[in-house]
């Protein structure tokens, strides 16, 4: 009797344990429910900051420009190899954005009200060039038709905390697309004259860079183009 029991309860563990094992066949093959799209992970690889600035440039009639994503030691690679991973035509075409802030502004100048009179603008310049900042503060001088005394202006980099306050932007992911502050832009004229007239800057995050075609960034950013660099 107590045989017949044992192999009964044999038996029933067997059913019990084949029935789990169909359960659990039928929960892997039953289609997966989209209905809350929050429920399932998202696979975008682009991120909040290039869908934001994508958007601005094309609401802005910017169609030709890019994106690429580079390595956390981006910074550490010497332009040639900079040049390459974004497929720029050559290391003149990396340039980069700087926040700088008028140290000498008459004390009525705090903001970015004035644009020919700004107590902080952003130049866009190459790399390989080295910023001149007299040739902007004579610039500025005639811009304001000399009646603003010279020693007025005295362009200096911006402290990194007061750069990120103004763009929302930390350094090296800077670009003057879609800054929190209406910043003028002084574009430096080598720029303009790079072959071809698509140049590379950054995109936002460190990791981001865009890449624009020279014509379109300049009918949208409408920057002052001057001639601000040597090498």
């Amino acid at each position: 009797m107590e045989k017949k029991l044992a192999e009964l309860e044999r038996v029933q563990t067997q059913i019990l344990e084949r029935i789990s094992k169909l359960e659990l066949l039928l929960d892997l093959s039953a289609p997966l429910s989209i209905a809350d799209p929050d429920s399932v992970p998202s696979s975008n690889p682009i991120c909040d900051t290039e869908s934001r600035l994508s958007s601005i440039l094309r609401t802005n009639g910017v169609n030709d420009f890019s994106f690429k994503k580079v390595p956390a030691d981006y910074y550490d690679w010497p332009f040639e190899a900079r040049r390459d991973a974004l497929g720029a035509a050559s290391i003149d075409h990396l340039c980069k954005s700087i926040v700088l802030v008028n140290t000498q502004a008459p004390s009525n100048v705090i903001d970015c009200s004035d644009q020919n009179n700004s107590k902080y603008y952003v130049v866009v310049i190459q790399y390989t060039a080295r910023f001149n900042a007299e040739t902007v503060k004579n610039f500025l001088y005639l811009l304001n038709n000399s009646q603003i005394a010279k020693k007025k202006f005295n362009l200096r980099l911006a402290p990194e905390e007061t750069s990120v306050k103004l763009t929302g932007f930390e350094h090296n992911a800077v670009t003057c697309i879609g800054m929190k502050t209406d910043i003028p832009v002084i574009l430096d004229e080598a720029i303009v004259k790079l072959h071809p007239d698509f140049f590379w800057l950054g995109g936002g995050e460190v990791d981001l860079k865009l890449g624009i075609r020279t014509s379109e960034f300049i009918d949208f950013v409408k920057p002052f183009i001057v001639s601000c660099s040597g090498t």
